[in-house]
Formats: structure tokens, C-alpha cells, sequence
């Protein structure tokens, strides 16, 4: 007869005979946040006659997505640390015309993506979206 044992009694880190212990400090995660910012930009790079080559504007979203293996804590990091990392990109970025950011004088998503993906400890990778059917993907 099996006996109840609440979850929270659970010795969650013994194993069973004949398995290897799990220890959650050496598995691997991913975690992901979601941004949005408004701004306006041109594509110098792109021939006479080409839409984009006009000032025009974007409500951007990026997603990040940070891995790595988990911290005593059982975070791979913390949602806040990532948010004190990013939003100050966010704000950088926010109501700007992204041409006059360093690093983005000709800001394609592609270009938007890496320039995030190289400011971001941990990041994998960087989705942005300029509408909701376009996006840019970089990762490592």
C-alpha cells in the first residue's frame, strides 16, 4: 500500500535505487522577456526609390532569451536582474530616432537584434519585430 506523503515533505533531491541524482545546480534553462519601444529610423542603405529609405516608424518588440545553468538560487537570472540590464537599452532606444544611437546608423531588425544580443550577459538570442508579421532573428 502506497503511502500520501504531501509534496512538500518530498525529499526532492534523493533519487530512486538505480538512478543518477539530479542535481538542479547543473541543468540547463532558458528564460525569455519580452519588450516594447516606439521609434522612428531610414535605411540609408537601401537604392533611391525603396520605401524604407524615408523616415518612417516601428512599434518594436524585442525578445530576449538568456540560458545558462542554474544558480544556487535555481534561476538561470533572475527576471529583475534582466530587466535592470535591459530596460535601460529599452530607454535608450525609446521615442529616438535609432540612426542617431551609436551602433545603429543603418538600422535594419537584423541590426537592431545584434545590437542588443551584444550588450545582454548570457543572451542566446534576440527576436525583433518590427510589426506583427516581420522579424529579425540573431543569435550565438
Amino acid at each position: 500500500m502506497n503511502k500520501h506523503v504531501p509534496a512538500h515533505q518530498l525529499d526532492r533531491t534523493s533519487s530512486t535505487p538505480g538512478s543518477k541524482r539530479h542535481s538542479p545546480a547543473k541543468s540547463l534553462a532558458r528564460i525569455g522577456r519580452s519588450f516594447r519601444f516606439e521609434s522612428a529610423h531610414f535605411l540609408p542603405l537601401v537604392p533611391d526609390g525603396h520605401r524604407c529609405k524615408n523616415m518612417h516608424g516601428h512599434n518594436y518588440r524585442v525578445e530576449i532569451v538568456v540560458s545558462g545553468s542554474l544558480d544556487e538560487r535555481g534561476f538561470v537570472r533572475d527576471f529583475a536582474e534582466v530587466d535592470a540590464e535591459i530596460v535601460p537599452l529599452i530607454k535608450q532606444l525609446d521615442h529616438r530616432v535609432l540612426n542617431d544611437v551609436e551602433g545603429l546608423e543603418n538600422p535594419t531588425a537584423e541590426v537592431i537584434a545584434a545590437w542588443f544580443l551584444e550588450r545582454i550577459e548570457g543572451c542566446e538570442s534576440v527576436r525583433v519585430y518590427e510589426n506583427d508579421d516581420c522579424w529579425a532573428e540573431v543569435w550565438r
